[in-house]
């Protein structure tokens, strides 16, 4: 309670870019259920995001890239979730001013206003910044060798916060694994175009799943509302920094439990679509992508144990038996 006996955490203001999305429309939810009291506010520019509101939270046209219009709508925010970004490696690619003037330009305009004001910040760093892994469990100190456009704006957006949170505001970066899973905002289910959704669908059509050589690679999967509860509990521990005075970034990973190869994934998606009464094939073909083929790929989540007291909670089998009820 302050001096006039008004409630603080009433009054508190979390503000979420890219809340239209696979990701942010999960966050908004979450934050919603686990803090009723406090004013979420979402904003995305609708290049990809599909979701107009979310529990009550409608998601407001904003370009994080419009800097006047931007600060306008963060002027009360304590916090802010920044997951707004041109994300797909093709996409990327085939629009790199794009992305340049939306993952660095746009996090720019959104560090520099928490600089201004003390705000705290929440931003996701993909496993894309460290490109080729060689040494296992990964963790937020490996080294950066992005191997994509995508990869390296992240990596720019890490060095712009690590250089203007320093003594002003509190913040944490965030190192997550590869999503998947399907939830529910707005009324619709949300969901993200993953290797796991794909193998899902094709099953669910009767078509055979292609997997590409060696099908060994291997990948750490956590689950969407997993993440959302990770950045909930971020954003709890970056709002009592704001308040202890402390500034500067703080770093940590989210993963799941296990780091499946394709094949793994192809066989345990088979074996639901047997008890489902599709029969699935399998085939392999070569592998056109350039891609990290190693055949493990487990990640170090103590920090976020240490920092969120956060663990993952949804399992791979029944996750993917959900997203089978779902997308029938």
């Amino acid at each position: 309670m302050d001096d006039n006996g008004d409630d603080k955490e009433a009054t508190t203001t979390v503000v979420v870019t890219g809340a239209a999305g696979y990701t942010g429309s999960c966050v908004v939810r979450e934050l919603q259920a686990e803090h009723p009291d406090w004013t979420i506010k979402g904003l995305d520019n609708y290049y990809l995001g599909t979701v107009r509101s979310v529990e009550g939270v409608a998601v407001d046209h904003v370009d994080i890239r419009d800097r006047a219009r931007l600060e306008s709508v963060l002027s009360d925010a304590d916090a802010v979730v920044h997951l707004a970004a041109i994300s797909g490696v093709d996409d990327c690619a085939e629009n790199p001013d794009l992305t340049y003037e939306t993952n660095v330009i746009g996090t720019a305009n959104i560090t520099n206003w928490c600089r201004q004001t003390g705000a705290g910040l929440i931003f996701p760093l993909s496993m894309a910044i460290v490109g080729d892994p060689q040494t296992f469990p990964i963790t937020i100190d490996h080294p950066r060798q992005p191997m994509n456009w995508y990869g390296r704006t992240k990596v720019i957006g890490e060095r712009i916060i690590e250089s203007m949170a320093s003594d002003r505001f509190p913040a944490h970066l965030v190192l997550k694994s590869n999503l998947y899973g399907v939830h529910r905002s707005g009324g619709q289910i949300v969901t993200k175009d993953t290797v796991i959704q794909r193998f899902v669908e094709k099953a669910l059509a009767g078509e055979d799943l292609t997997v590409y050589e060696p099908g060994t690679q291997a990948r750490n999967y956590v689950h969407v509302v997993d993440t959302a509860r990770a950045y909930v509990r971020s954003v709890e521990s970056v709002l009592n920094e704001r308040r202890e005075n402390e500034t500067g970034v703080k770093k940590y990973e989210i993963a799941g439990q296990n780091a499946p190869s394709v094949l793994d994934i192809a066989g345990l998606i088979q074996e639901i679509a047997v008890d489902r009464g599709i029969d699935v094939g399998l085939k392999r073909i070569e592998n056109p992508r350039n891609e990290t083929l190693v055949s493990e790929f487990d990640v170090d989540t103590s920090k976020a144990h240490d920092i969120l007291e956060w663990k993952p909670q949804q399992e791979l089998a029944p996750s993917i038996r959900e997203m089978f009820e779902q997308l029938a």
